[in-house]
């Protein structure tokens, strides 16, 4: 098991409810996860957690056999993570950022040059690579901080909302990339609202709601009932509204 998350609970201040309460995520090698929800139903907060940018009340968080509390630093080395607010140091080139997180996670420099390579060929970003940051798009942005993720090879990939902002080409390569990382025995964990790309990119989906987990769904057996996800997923969301 890459991920596991055991009854997490996360407020944002002492009076408040929880934002999140009684999260239960499992990930394994090979598999790609989505966290399922509306926008404010905690998924962005479930990610926070998980990458340890948010603490969290109670729980625990294991990333590939490394307690995120007690062993933060080993924890942190098997995850890359992209944010979906893509905060960048503007100054820096494209280039200078991707060696820089290389730096970081003491990457070689033999195998860093060959994944700066095929990750600029995957993403198209060409010799913008070599621009200012500061001169970047949104979705240029997004393309160099899935670099900066990716260049240690982490064992665990997750992202918030990645898709937002890409073009329609760059969002294939990077499902395709999805699909190759999870077959080299490694976890894809990312959070959407986006029915379509969860129901034909997951192996297993968490539909979250008013910051608990609703249902875990196996996306294989799931497609063998004939069932629309978005009408599935419609339907249980609109029934704990009206509890």
């Amino acid at each position: 098991m890459l991920l596991e998350v055991n009854n997490l609970y996360k407020k944002y201040h002492k009076k408040a409810n929880y934002a999140i309460e009684d999260i239960n995520i499992v990930g394994n090698p090979g598999e790609i996860v989505g966290v399922l929800g509306h926008n404010g139903a905690g998924k962005s907060t479930t990610i926070k957690c998980i990458t340890g940018m948010h603490p969290y009340e109670q729980g625990s968080i294991s990333i590939a056999g490394h307690d995120l509390m007690t062993e933060s630093i080993e924890a942190k080395r098997n995850f890359g993570y992209v944010s979906d607010e893509y905060t960048l140091f503007e100054k820096m080139t494209g280039y200078e950022f991707v060696n820089f997180m290389a730096d970081i996670y003491q990457v070689k420099s033999s195998e860093r040059k060959a994944r700066i390579q095929k990750f600029q060929e995957m993403l198209a970003l060409g010799d913008a690579i070599y621009k200012p940051i500061s001169s970047y798009s949104h979705g240029m942005k997004q393309k160099v901080s899935f670099m900066g993720a990716l260049i240690h090879n982490p064992r665990v990939f997750i992202l918030d909302e990645p898709m937002v902002g890409l073009d329609p080409h760059t969002a294939n390569q990077v499902k395709r990339f999805f699909y190759e990382h999870s077959r080299n025995g490694n976890l894809v964990l990312f959070s959407s609202h986006n029915l379509d790309t969860v129901e034909k990119v997951c192996d297993r989906v968490y539909i979250i709601d008013q910051g608990k987990i609703l249902q875990e769904i196996d996306m294989a057996a799931f497609k063998r009932t004939g069932c629309s996800l978005e009408n599935y997923f419609l339907l249980i969301t609109q029934r704990v509204a009206k509890v």
